[in-house]
């Protein structure tokens, strides 16, 4: 516990700009029409494929007694992967829309 209070006090600001940058995306997103949704999916999914990088390369650097950065570099791997599989599967299905059919 003490470890995370540190961590928290440590990095206020970087917390501030991710909360920050969660509002404004969520504001960004829900002024998209929906025709452009899977062009942005595309990007999103590069970008989730970037994010899993990331966090590999800071596991790899990570202390192994820091559980705190170790937990939430897991979280990130996680989650991205979780993006990247489910934008791929969504992209697969819209574009079987347009395939003709036999």
């Amino acid at each position: 516990m003490n470890e995370l209070i540190e961590f928290i006090s440590n990095n206020l600001q970087i917390i501030y700009i991710v909360i920050l940058a969660i509002f404004v995306g969520v504001e960004v997103i829900k002024s998209i029409p929906a025709v452009l949704h899977t062009p942005l999916m595309s990007g999103a999914n590069a970008l989730s494929g970037v994010v899993i990088l990331g966090a590999i390369l800071v596991l790899l650097h990570a202390d192994p007694e820091n559980y705190v950065s170790l937990a939430l570099g897991f979280i990130a791997i996680v989650l991205g992967i979780i993006n990247v599989v489910g934008g791929f599967a969504v992209t697969n299905r819209m574009l079987d829309m347009f395939k003709k059919k036999k």
